[in-house]
């Protein structure tokens, strides 16, 4: 029995705010995670993602947001926590204090050296292994990196680890739709019951309707509600509908990302954009991740009045 009843739907990869000298804003990140909550569609949380600045937090304080967010949506709402280290130990130690503060589910990026020396199928499966066996009550996400990376799973690793009982959903984010698409075929084709999730910020639409079963990402702790509508949209076949929802989100992608993907700074801007919104209301991040100049401001502002979001 899965930890996570559903995963199909929207799941917001969180945000986490900082007061002035950069320590966690509990009060902040208590009532960002309820209001995400609140909203039908939203089926889950994900701490410690790349939105939520992990590279920057400790161990203990990667814990502590999992602990936070956990306890606010206590009885609401699960918990997923992303588990970002290099080596087997290091993981099952991560994989243990998230779960101890209260995540029922761990999505497991791949170990960052990979980038730089890439892996084998074996390392993979292993290193999956290892957090199982430290946390065998929490269903394991698979968190796909872009196709031009090392760190890449083949679809036959994709397949593989598809079949694995404890592993119950995949944040697909190739960032190549050739890729993309192959990948999800060999995952239906390996076990049709496991959840498959774009994590394609950048470009939603056009990676929704390849007959994933939702979205995890960062965006949606900013413009959830956007991203609700166009999922609800993709799944009626409403694609006039679809187009019309990206149409607002698309200025907002372009403020926030640019051309590119996800970046430090490409967090940032969400935040710069969160606070003019009024979901957040200090957008400091750590260093050495940088704050948004003021031509970047000014796109924020205009994107996010365009869309009917404007608060200050």
């Amino acid at each position: 029995m899965p930890a996570i009843s559903n995963y199909r739907g929207i799941t917001p990869a969180i945000s986490c705010p900082f007061t002035p000298d950069h320590r966690i804003d509990e009060p902040a990140l208590r009532k960002l995670a309820a209001w995400l909550a609140g909203h039908e569609g939203v089926v889950a949380v994900m701490t410690n993602g790349h939105t939520g600045e992990v590279f920057s937090l400790t161990p203990a304080e990667r814990a502590e947001v999992t602990r936070i967010v956990a306890d606010e949506l206590k009885g609401r709402m699960p918990v997923i926590s992303s588990i970002v280290c290099e080596g087997l130990a290091d993981a099952a130690d991560h994989a243990r204090a998230a779960v101890e503060a209260g995540a029922v589910a761990l999505d497991v990026m791949p170990p960052h050296h990979w980038l730089r020396f890439g892996f084998t199928p074996g390392h993979a499966l292993q290193y999956f292994e290892a957090i199982h066996k430290a946390a065998p009550n929490a269903d394991l996400v698979c968190h796909v990196y872009p196709a031009w990376t090392r760190a890449s799973y083949s679809s036959q690793l994709l397949a593989d680890l598809a079949r694995l009982p404890y592993l119950q959903a995949f944040k697909v984010g190739q960032r190549d739709m050739n890729k993309y698409a192959r990948d999800i075929q060999a995952i239906r084709e390996a076990d049709a019951s496991k959840a498959i999730l774009t994590c394609h910020d950048e470009y939603l639409l056009a990676s929704m309707v390849q007959g994933v079963d939702g979205a995890l990402v960062g965006f949606a702790t900013f413009i959830h509600q956007l991203i609700i509508d166009l999922w609800n949209a993709v799944k009626a076949g409403d694609l006039k509908k679809a187009m019309a929802v990206q149409a607002v989100i698309t200025p907002l992608k372009d403020a926030v990302y640019g051309g590119g993907e996800p970046t430090g700074e490409a967090h940032a801007r969400m935040k710069g954009g969160m606070y003019l919104a009024g979901v957040i209301d200090d957008a400091t991040v750590r260093p050495p991740t940088e704050a948004p100049n003021a031509k970047e401001f000014e796109a924020l502002r205009a994107a996010v009045k365009q869309a009917g979001l404007l608060k200050r």
